[in-house]
């Protein structure tokens, strides 16, 4: 248990949280399906109209491309209408792509990170049961308790330096003072890894 939780923390620091994301949202999946639709009626399109044979070989390429994306994000619940070229080009698939372009570059920030890990040690120690486990569940509820801790402090530390800028430099020079551990811990909770 003990080797599996330093493996795991271990990967989270030397990893960082660049290369988690969420899983994919309903409006991502439906962003996908429309995606493919509109490949699909752009490729039928130029064919219908004689477009080039290299337009044609682009479309019929980004049609095969579209299908890796929906098979990746899997189906919608609910497939939006996108059967002919009007329906694709309806503002609400316009919307829809803008709000799955936004819900794409968003990772999870260092603090969810934490929580959730923590929030699974202390399940797993929970199934294990026993004098051992119930000692592991007090210590990551209490470390827990500090990570939320620290967050309010930091976010509100940044809060204030914002609303009272003269006061930045005394932030500052306190800082100095910091070990460069704690100003590394500090750094990060500011930049949210």
């Amino acid at each position: 248990m003990r080797k599996a939780t330093v493996v795991m923390a271990g990967l989270l620091f030397f990893t960082g949280c660049e290369s988690l994301r969420f899983a994919p949202s309903e409006e991502q999946k439906q962003n996908a399906w429309v995606h493919n639709r509109t490949v699909v009626i752009a490729a039928q399109t130029a064919k219908d109209e004689y477009a080039s044979e290299k337009l044609q070989a682009l479309t019929d390429l980004s049609r095969l491309q579209s299908k890796a994306f929906v098979a990746y994000c899997g189906l919608p619940d609910e497939l939006p209408e996108a059967e002919t070229a009007d329906e694709v080009l309806k503002e609400s698939n316009v919307q829809l792509a803008k709000t799955a372009f936004e819900q794409s570059s968003a990772r999870p920030d260092g603090w969810q990170v934490a929580d959730s890990a923590m929030e699974l040690g202390i399940a797993l120690a929970g199934l294990f049961g026993g004098v051992y486990a119930t000692r592991i569940i007090r210590f990551l509820q209490e470390a827990k308790a500090k990570s939320n801790a620290l967050k309010e402090i930091v976010l509100a530390n940044e809060i204030f330096k914002k609303t009272n800028p003269d006061s930045a430099d005394a932030f500052k020079d306190a800082q100095r003072n910091q070990s460069p551990l704690t100003r590394q811990i500090v750094a990060e909770a500011k930049s949210g890894n």
